[in-house]
């Protein structure tokens, strides 16, 4: 099976390049002969790249040590279930993983456009062979997964014991499938510019694969936060790590774009500004990739250095930068906005502030990650930026985005009146006084923090607000019980209540992040039954007795485990036991964190040293050791938040989600699509959407259908 994988990765490449070339041919031409050939090349080449990434997992699990990458990414000690995520562990077997997922997504794009949208598909499926051929030149030219060996050792070197966590295993491949999933969009908006079709049609034929890659971005990050928190023994879980912030830069652009599209939607404004925007993305997804399989940069996550790779990407996205960049250029006739900013107070402006801001985070975070290379390739010299600058410069930014959150949804569009604000904004500018007045009465001093907690109650307020205006107007019009019109109410909007349901997640969040602020560290040498009491924030005082060590054999691993006794306030709660662990393939030593959740705190523990003679046995002369005691309020919070934010992007993606032409929320900044606002009637205080502020009918009916006459599509043969 493995040889035939190979196999199947060469014969992979010259279809991609063949089918490529066909489809710009046929879209040229307009030769629907050539296209569909094109579109069934699509199909090969993911069935060909499935082959050939079975053919590693097969020699993973059977210990095939003659090829390189299995000798130097497992043993055959490694679990099985860590043997399977081996095709994505190392940079030759993620980069033959990210061409799988892509042509995935290819043929996916492919299937679901055989018969509609043709006047694109010409273009989209050139567009997506031709990255695609880039990714297998990389992997059969630059980085081999196949490459043999001279001899066939007898075993591995084992794979990297930090890796060896379960969310280690889905938080890359959650990632790749964010990164590559954005990839469609962009092809859809090269084939806009080379078909000159520039209205709203090729946002609206990609706003669920834009969300579809914005969810998996999302959930990548927040599975990495987690594997960090657990795994790597510091008691965090962001460290503004260059791989870190690679990940994030996308996500931040990708957001932007899932708000701005609204406005083209909904105005005919920003055409441009989208435009650029989806293609800063796309770039951004391969600057993530470079970063990390460069080796440019020092990172828990990145990969032996490799100047190959590293200008082979460079090349890449400058042709690609170049190409976006000539194409916008050369349509900007076609892309002239159909209307003009009314007023600084409307939502119009209010997603345009909120695109500045995340583009002013995206823009920090990608200085402060490559200003140490900028310096030490102008200079020799290594300068660290470590997250005092992120934090500086970021926080700041987070809470202006967190009140955006609130404010875009519900603002007027083109400009809001005095009525407007005051119904809108009134009581949740009082609920986030109150609450920032309480929390200051009750002696919270940091700032940062009072900001966090008194914003987000703001957002909350809002978002409250909206779900009973919607849920009692549905229940008095259709004579419904509440829990029933607030079922009702989502079904019918999908898209817009998901995206509030998303913002309850991020103000969540936040609201975690801000908890760092009452962080409690204690660091302690101790011996069996020395005990220590810590204070929580809360007011509750933790005490910890120290029961002792204990040394067992594990796979591949020697394990050596603390073990505390927990009580809270006096009374018992259980035991908590953190690990160090050394382990056989490759030697390293790992630290394992005990860690004790509840629903506003952590308690975290660290076993930061220890005699190394307490490998010999459990001899009690041998017992002692340093611990490092962490109290991390509401941290919890971030996976609950996590959970909603996922939750909330899947009801926005669930099949038959929205109406064409109802109000829309975005996801990470609210709001409609088409008339999402409220009638600015003196009698009105339901909240019954209006006629859309544009185009006219209402955002709960279907809209009539175009009156225009619909242009045939150039490329319609299917034989």
């Amino acid at each position: 099976m493995t040889a035939l994988g190979e196999f199947a990765l060469w014969i992979a490449l010259p279809i991609a390049i063949w089918g490529g070339v066909l489809a710009f041919l046929g879209g040229r031409w307009n030769r629907g002969d050539l296209v569909l050939s094109a579109e069934r090349s699509v199909h090969a080449v993911f069935a060909l790249t499935l082959i050939a990434s079975i053919g590693i997992i097969v020699a993973f699990m059977t210990d095939d040590f003659q090829y390189w990458y299995i000798y130097n990414y497992s043993s055959v000690e490694l679990d099985p279930f860590f043997k399977f995520s081996g095709l994505w562990a190392g940079q030759r077997g993620s980069l033959l993983f990210w061409a799988l997922n892509l042509a995935f997504f290819s043929s996916l794009a492919v299937w679901f456009n055989r018969n509609k949208n043709r006047e694109f598909m010409p273009y989209v499926v050139g567009t997506l062979l031709t990255v695609l051929a880039f990714f297998l030149l990389i992997t059969l030219f630059i980085t081999p997964p196949f490459e043999k060996l001279a001899f066939t050792p007898p075993d591995g070197r084992g794979l990297n014991p930090q890796l060896q966590n379960y969310w280690m295993t889905i938080h890359p491949p959650t990632l790749y499938l964010g990164f590559t999933a954005f990839t469609v969009p962009f092809a859809f908006a090269i084939a806009a510019l080379l078909s000159g079709r520039l209205d709203s049609r090729w946002i609206q034929l990609t706003r669920k694969w834009i969300l579809t890659s914005w969810f998996f971005l999302s959930v990548g990050i927040i599975f990495g936060m987690r594997w960090a928190y657990e795994e790597l023994g510091w008691g965090g879980y962001w460290f503004w790590d260059p791989v870190e912030n690679a990940s994030l830069l996308p996500w931040l652009t990708a957001t932007a774009f899932l708000h701005s599209i609204m406005i083209q939607e909904s105005r005919g404004m920003l055409k441009v500004w989208n435009m650029g925007l989806v293609c800063v993305t796309f770039l951004l997804t391969i600057f993530a990739t470079f970063l990390t399989r460069s080796g440019l940069i020092e990172s828990v996550h990145s990969f032996a250095l490799s100047l190959d790779i590293a200008y082979a990407f460079l090349a890449f996205m400058a042709v690609a930068g170049a190409i976006c960049v000539f194409l916008i250029v050369k349509r900007l006739p076609l892309m002239r906005s159909e209307r003009q900013f009314e007023s600084f107070l409307s939502r119009e402006a209010a997603f345009l502030l909120n695109n500045l801001v995340l583009l002013g985070a995206a823009f920090a975070v990608l200085w402060g990650t490559l200003f140490p290379l900028i310096t030490e390739g102008l200079t020799g010299s290594k300068v660290a930026v470590g997250p005092p600058f992120f934090n500086q410069v970021n926080i700041p930014i987070g809470l202006v985005l967190l009140a955006l959150m609130g404010i875009g949804p519900v603002i007027a569009w083109r400009r809001a009146s005095a009525k407007n604000l005051r119904r809108n904004f009134i009581l949740p500018v009082v609920v986030g006084l109150a609450t920032g007045g309480t929390l200051t009465a009750l002696g919270v001093r940091h700032v940062y923090a009072l900001l966090t907690f008194s914003i987000a109650a703001f957002v909350l307020a809002i978002i409250v607000i909206e779900f009973w205006k919607g849920t009692r107007a549905r229940a008095r019009i259709e004579d419904e019980g509440y829990p029933i019109a607030f079922i009702h109410l989502i079904r019918r909007n999908r898209r817009r209540w998901g995206g509030y349901i998303v913002h309850v997640g991020v103000v969540l969040m936040f609201v975690g992040f801000a908890g760092a602020a009452f962080d409690v560290e204690v660091r302690q040498s101790m011996e069996p039954g020395d005990s220590i009491e810590i204070d929580s924030p809360y007011g509750h005082t933790y005490r910890l007795s120290y029961l002792g060590l204990s040394s067992q054999a594990g796979q591949n691993m020697w394990q050596v485990i603390a073990t505390f006794q927990i009580e809270r306030d006096g009374v018992q709660i259980g035991f908590l036991d953190t690990e160090r662990r050394l382990y056989q393939a490759p030697p390293q030593p790992v630290t394992e964190v005990g860690i004790r959740s509840n629903a506003i705190e952590d308690l975290y523990i660290i076993m930061a040293s220890m005699d190394e003679r307490v490998g010999l046995g459990n001899d009690p002369d041998f017992q002692r050791a340093t611990f490092q005691f962490l109290i991390n309020p509401l941290v919890p919070w971030i996976w609950y938040g996590g959970i909603i934010l996922a939750f909330g992007t899947l009801i926005g993606l669930w099949p038959g989600a929205g109406i064409p032409g109802a109000p829309s929320a975005s996801i990470g900044g609210g709001g409609t699509g088409r008339g999402g606002g409220r009638r600015d009637d003196p009698d009105d205080g339901d909240p019954v959407p209006d006629p859309d502020p544009v185009e006219g009918g209402t955002p709960d009916r279907a809209p009539e259908p175009s009156k225009r006459p619909v242009e045939p599509a150039p490329v319609t043969a299917r034989s």
